[in-house]
């Protein structure tokens, strides 16, 4: 019988005897050990996917409350989060786009120019995602916009929901919405959180212009072409034009005019508002918050009260608000600290190995990730900035600017919230954006990130 155990079931198994032994014998903080232990669990029934998503959050948040790990108001802040408002706001601007045909009607004016091909179709939508990045400083908000309008594109060309096609569009639209604007500084929140935390903590300011011409390059403009190539090599597919005519053809007719035009103006509003937010000062969560008020207004809005439920799945937002928790345990535990210090102890740094430096600290920040998850690591490893550039010998702003290298590569959905909304709204598996996030994370550290450290030293951070 244990002979034919999986081996993600002896992951599991080991993770739960493991949490087991650290929580009954902690080998020093017993808040300390069992917060780890709790983590260890958590992580590993998400990787593995042995729980719904949903479920295991659900068994985090009564571990931690149950063992004293932390209070109810840190452990639930996630509820509070700017992040679950946006995804509750996006579920339903969303909803809107398709359910009232404005994502058809995108779809046909985009598919002249798109669907001439497949490859043309991926990087078409690559292209279009990385490029809203420069305009609108939320993951969530490109995704609520694009997605409906890929999914469309995949009905007019004729890609069934579960086929390669459709796969290729939704992992494509779920990460070119998300990792490129890593590269760009005020796209996403953890290059915020980074960029405010050594201002705050050091008074190093990162200008715009520094920042996207050190990172853009590598990690915007090549990162996203890997993915592109990796969607069709991993989801391959051909568009059948005839088929995809006939689709059109059914889908022009759901949706009424008015409904679309009214949903286009609050949505061309509400991207003036995203794109604006350094003016005004509204965050995008909010902006969003009175759009998804505006559609479901009876008699105003087009998506019908009855119809919220429907509208936003709410086991994405205790997943969420769950991988926020583990975030803030990971780093009021002190647990984070101690995983940086471990890897600071384990990776080779030494004043004058330029190249070993660079690697062990980009390492180090995508493995924080894994734990803190990646809003997580700047917060956790920036307060070590001094301690890192004392031991390699960098300078603070090189170190610093290690951090998005290694946030910036993503191996597991959970560590994103974008990712899974954007899947989520896309209708098919999360899974699936594993195919290319593995592959992709080995290309980076294999390819990418050499030639991202010459890049570095051509422009002067490094030598």
């Amino acid at each position: 019988m244990v002979k034919n155990l999986s081996i993600k079931q002896w992951l599991v198994a080991g993770a739960l005897i493991t949490a087991l032994w650290l929580a009954l014998f902690p080998l020093g903080d017993a808040t300390l050990w069992r917060s780890g232990a709790v983590v260890l669990l958590t992580l590993v029934l998400w990787s593995t996917a042995t729980l719904p998503p949903f479920l295991t959050s659900l068994v985090f948040f009564a571990l931690v409350i149950i063992l004293g790990l932390a209070e109810p108001g840190l452990i639930f802040a996630g509820f509070g989060s700017t992040a679950v408002w946006l995804i509750i706001s996006g579920f339903v601007i969303g909803a809107a786009i398709t359910g009232s045909g404005l994502g058809q009607r995108m779809a046909g004016l985009l598919a002249p120019h798109l669907a001439l091909s497949y490859p043309r179709l991926i990087g078409g939508l690559a292209m279009l995602a990385m490029l809203l990045g420069f305009v609108m400083p939320s993951s969530v908000g490109r995704a609520v916009v694009l997605v409906p309008i890929g999914m469309a594109l995949a009905e007019r060309v004729g890609f069934a929901r579960g086929t390669p096609g459709r796969l290729g569009i939704a992992v494509t639209l779920a990460l070119t919405c998300n990792m490129p604007s890593f590269a760009i500084l005020p796209a996403n929140i953890p290059n915020m959180i980074l960029s405010g935390a050594s201002e705050t903590l050091h008074g190093i300011h990162f200008s715009y212009t520094d920042y996207l011409l050190l990172h853009f390059p590598i990690l915007g403009l090549l990162k996203s072409a890997l993915i592109v190539a990796l969607v069709l090599i991993i989801f391959p597919a051909r568009i059948n034009q005839h088929e995809g005519n006939g689709a059109a053809a059914e889908g022009a007719q759901a949706g009424a005019p008015g409904a679309q035009r009214k949903v286009a103006i609050l949505l061309l509003l509400t991207l003036a508002m995203w794109m604006t937010d350094s003016l005004h000062g509204i965050n995008p969560a909010w902006v969003g918050l009175i759009s998804a008020i505006l559609l479901l207004l009876p008699g105003i809005g087009v998506v019908q009260p009855k119809a919220f439920n429907g509208a936003i799945d709410f086991s994405i937002v205790l997943f969420v608000a769950g991988a926020l928790g583990l975030g803030a345990l990971v780093n009021a535990s002190g647990l984070g600290a101690e995983v940086g210090s471990a890897l600071q102890r384990w990776l080779p740094l030494a004043p004058g190995h330029d190249a070993g430096n660079f690697f062990s600290l980009s390492a180090m920040a995508a493995l924080t990730g894994l734990v803190a998850t990646i809003p997580g690591v700047p917060t956790v490893l920036t307060p070590m900035a001094p301690d890192l550039a004392a031991a390699s010998g960098m300078s603070l702003p090189a170190v610093l600017m290690t951090q998005v290298i290694g946030f910036s590569t993503v191996i597991f959905p959970y560590q994103v919230g974008p990712l899974i909304v954007a899947m989520q709204l896309s209708g098919e598996r999360l899974g699936e954006v594993l195919k290319i996030t593995l592959p992709l994370a080995l290309l980076t550290f294999i390819a990418l990130l050499p030639l991202d450290y010459l890049w570095w030293r051509v422009l002067g951070w490094l030598g």
